[in-house]
């Protein structure tokens, strides 16, 4: 992409799951994502058990899937970076938890060979991108009609106030609607 698509554009375009603009949108956030996990990721035990690739990779995974379904509202580059960062706070709290609370020994885990020089690009390939668009349609399917309906309609870029108008109600009523549906369903298809 040889030109940078300007915010609103950026986002209209993610959440209709254009390839180009998920790569722009790596390529300016992903940095912000993993400064996040690293000032975390002090415990040499849960460096062994995962990097800040790795949740970067589930805090990308989970953001493109919402905001498809229409979930974020977003008006600036830094609400995007709050919302990335916190995504990623959080994901590196459950996964520390996780690791913690089963007192897992991180060094029977140890990755030797080859295995240890695999570093990835970042960037969201055709089979990611495929797994996300699984993931939609998956989530998608767990959500009643009227849930689909609000998540389709923000996938389209409408905005909460015409939703209102169309369907009555009013947009913050519509908009907890589908953020509580996403939450509920989310967990089932592993993005909590």
């Amino acid at each position: 992409m040889a030109d940078e698509l300007s915010f609103d554009d950026l986002m209209a375009r993610v959440r209709t799951g254009d390839g180009q603009a998920a790569e722009q949108l790596v390529r300016q956030y992903e940095r912000a994502i993993r400064v996040a996990v690293r000032v975390r990721l002090t415990d040499a035990n849960l460096r062994r058990q995962f990097d800040s690739m790795d949740v970067c990779q589930s805090v990308l995974a989970s953001f493109f899937v919402r905001a498809a379904a229409g979930q974020f509202d977003l008006e600036s580059p830094q609400q995007l970076v709050g919302l990335l960062v916190k995504m990623a706070q959080n994901k590196f709290g459950m996964r520390a938890r996780h690791h913690r609370a089963s007192k897992r020994d991180g060094r029977r885990d140890e990755v030797v060979g080859d295995a240890a020089m695999h570093v990835s690009d970042g960037t969201p390939g055709p089979e990611a991108r495929a797994v996300s668009r699984e993931l939609l349609d998956q989530l998608l399917e767990r959500l009643d009609n009227d849930e689909r309906e609000l998540a389709q309609r923000r996938a389209c870029g409408q905005s909460w106030n015409d939703i209102a108008v169309d369907l009555g109600g009013t947009p913050q009523g519509h908009r907890m609607k589908l953020s509580r549906a996403l939450d509920r369903v989310a967990p089932e298809l592993g993005l909590e």
